[in-house]
């Protein structure tokens, strides 16, 4: 199969996945890639350098984060017009997925960049995978946002979906975040993933209602990730898949 752009000197821009936490989770051929483009682009340069350094990995580092994506995207686009490979990382996971990361995609696309996909970790699939609901249709909403209100509008457009939901969401509003899809997608069945690949990696299953009650009043750190499962129907229905009902 000849290469998207087969007259083209211009470099390639991969998109490597990087560990969400534990680093045996890299893949060799990100290691490879890591080692031998002409820079990294990464969402936190104090982060990705550890990494490197774990690895023995010396490439050129620069940063492209929310806040500075703007100036930086063109200062990597020159470096792929002049012919240098580049590789974008995000703190953990895979470029793109809720982060800026994919200005500069959108960006290299427009600018005829080959573009190729390094694939690894991701933190809605490995909680999806681990969830036990179904995986055959699922709606990825990243962070919900912030203020109440917006959330709660946001949740209300979530609630006639079939599709398993997945949510990101900060340990300091997952209290209010649980009470807030209790209240309106109902008391469905939940899965609570923290800490992925991390040492205090833990999983909780049940009702939003029984999570809900078994982080109150504790102190929760780290990365969540929510999976709650889709609007269900009584047996019988022809609409949709059949399911039990909550």
């Amino acid at each position: 199969m000849a290469p998207p752009f087969p007259h083209s000197t211009k470099g390639t821009l991969y998109v490597v996945s990087t560990p969400i936490g534990n680093r045996e989770d890299i893949t060799l051929r990100a290691l490879r890639i890591l080692k031998e483009v002409d820079l990294i682009a990464a969402e936190d340069t104090r982060h990705t350098s550890g990494l490197l350094k774990h690895f023995g990995i010396q490439t050129p580092l620069t940063s492209y984060f929310e806040g500075n994506e703007l100036k930086k995207k063109e200062f990597i686009l020159s470096k792929l017009r002049q012919g240098y490979p580049v590789a974008l990382v995000s703190d953990a996971g895979t470029p793109g997925i809720s982060d800026p990361g994919f200005r500069l995609i959108q960006a290299a696309i427009e600018n005829e960049i080959s573009i190729v996909p390094i694939p690894g970790p991701s933190a809605v699939i490995a909680a999806l995978s681990v969830s036990g609901l179904p995986t055959d249709a699922f709606l990825f909403r990243g962070f919900l946002p912030h203020k109440s209100k917006k959330r709660r509008d946001l949740l209300e457009q979530l609630q006639e979906g079939r599709e398993t939901i997945i949510l990101y969401e900060s340990p300091h509003r997952i209290i209010e975040t649980l009470k807030d899809i209790s209240d309106i997608l109902g008391d469905r069945q939940m899965v609570l993933v923290r800490e992925l690949t991390k040492i205090y990696e833990e999983v909780l299953r049940g009702r939003v209602s029984e999570i809900r009650t078994q982080i109150t009043g504790r102190k929760i750190k780290g990365e969540i990730t929510l999976v709650i499962s889709g609007k269900t129907r009584k047996k019988g229905s022809r609409d949709g898949p059949i399911v039990p009902v909550d």
